[in-house]
């Protein structure tokens, strides 16, 4: 097996340069380093045994995310990829991997954790109580969350889901809507979706799913309209066509619903695609208030009024968070904002004058 030191030897260079050449190319002219590279080449070396420079250096050149969703939803879903790319601008400058750990079989997970080569983990979404989290803790390596309930003495990095959530319920309520209709997202990691119950609201393990339920409430709540008045569908997937499952349902309530408290955009996406299925018009007859802000709600007809909230630079805060928690807050509480936009409108009665 080629060696750094067969490399040196052929080159008359020494191995303190070869190794440069792999590790630190910034220490080397350019063309002593092609020089280099060009006879690892020749001599059939593959560079540096990853195993050996992390029990050298004690650093893995790797971010665990750890999610409670299926691999393909890191690569489909438009607030995951951003969230995501926030995380990869701060990494890749520091030559830092991301490893992706998807957590939806909790046991499995915990045996991927144990055994991940990382330096630190991004903790995104996971369920309270998740027997993932005493296994995150064991590594001893740097945590952060994003996006769910802090915990402490581990920074997190998320917005007030509960105030934007009761935002969005007083803008439909100053627009006179009285009779509404609620799409949540998954409660659980088992969640089969359909019409929710007060038990299993109680038993939600989700803290985004939680929250907005408690600021829809809230925000009801200022206008007498309590949540067991409300119907609330729970979808059992984050994706549009889960939204149109659940809107049909809810749509279909006597009597129906003038407006819809959406609990991501894919979600209320979907629901306008119900509301045309049943030839209701959006929003003459149905207003729509969607959560997140992802580029689609611009971009739909008509455009999704949601609550808009930062994931690039939600990214970015949970990584820098990770990679030097001595420089970090408990808790970074980024700001949010409603977009109106064309989905909401007065409630039929008010719009009639009735």
């Amino acid at each position: 097996m080629t060696t750094l030191r067969d490399i040196a030897e052929a080159l008359g260079v020494s191995r303190t340069s070869v190794s440069n050449a792999f590790n630190r190319p910034d220490q080397l002219s350019p063309d002593l380093k092609d020089r280099i590279l060009a006879k690892a080449k020749e001599l059939g070396y593959l560079g540096p045994d990853p195993v050996a420079r992390m029990l050298r250096t004690g650093q893995a050149g790797a971010i665990g995310i750890v999610f409670a969703e299926s691999l393909p939803f890191a690569f489909s879903d438009p607030a995951a990829i951003t969230l995501l790319q926030g995380v990869a601008a701060v990494c890749e400058p520091v030559d830092k991997a991301l490893v992706l750990l998807p957590a939806l079989d909790e046991a499995a997970a915990q045996t991927a954790i144990r055994s991940a080569a990382v330096d630190g983990f991004i903790v995104y979404c996971l369920p309270e109580g998740s027997p993932v989290m005493p296994a995150l803790r064991e590594r001893g390596r740097p945590l952060a969350t994003v996006d769910q309930r802090p915990i402490p003495g581990i920074p997190a990095v998320r917005i007030d889901d509960r105030a934007g959530a009761e935002t969005c319920a007083r803008h439909l309520l100053d627009l006179g809507h009285r009779r509404f209709g609620i799409i949540a997202m998954e409660m659980n990691l088992t969640s089969t979706g359909g019409l929710v119950t007060g038990d299993r609201f109680a038993d939600s393990r989700f803290s985004g799913t939680t929250e907005r339920l408690r600021g829809y409430e809230r925000g009801l709540g200022r206008a007498g309209i309590l949540l067991d008045q409300v119907v609330i569908y729970e979808a059992d997937d984050p994706g549009e066509e889960a939204g149109k499952t659940a809107a049909l349902t809810v749509l279909q309530q006597s009597p129906r619903p003038t407006a819809l408290l959406v609990m991501s955009d894919r979600l209320a996406i979907g629901a306008m695609q119900a509301a045309e299925a049943l030839g209701l018009a959006v929003p003459r007859d149905l207003s729509i208030v969607g959560f997140d802000d992802i580029p689609a709600a611009a971009q739909v007809t008509p455009a999704l009024t949601t609550i808009r909230q930062p994931f690039f630079e939600k990214g970015r805060t949970v990584a820098a968070a990770v990679l030097d928690p001595a420089a970090t807050p408990d808790v970074t509480l980024f700001p949010y904002d409603l977009i109106v936009r064309s989905s909401t409108g007065p409630a039929p009665d008010r719009a009639v004058g009735s």
